[in-house]
């Protein structure tokens, strides 16, 4: 089987502080960050909500796709989130 890549953003809640990585297992980095299990900027701003995600057949994909998103404005990423998840609803829920 072929590994997966996601790029993903959590947010703390609507609006606020946005969070955008890469991984290949998507469920257990969102419990992490969920659980607060990682000493990380999530853990240190309580950014738990997973507001959207991609997937990718390759890391570098994921990466281009990571980068790509770190430079976007906020509004841009803002309008990004809400073409899927208008009511920011925690995504891991359908994990």
């Amino acid at each position: 089987m072929d590994k997966r890549w996601f790029t993903y953003i959590l947010a703390s809640q609507k609006n606020w502080t946005l969070y955008i990585w890469v991984t290949s297992n998507l469920e257990k980095r969102v419990y992490e960050h969920k659980y607060e299990l990682i000493e990380w900027f999530t853990k240190k701003y309580h950014i738990h909500d997973l507001v959207r995600y991609q997937e990718f057949p390759t890391i570098l994909e994921a990466i281009e796709w990571e980068k790509h998103l770190k430079w976007m404005s906020r509004k841009k990423k803002l309008a990004l989130i809400e073409e899927n998840n208008p009511f920011w609803n925690d995504l891991s829920t359908l994990l």
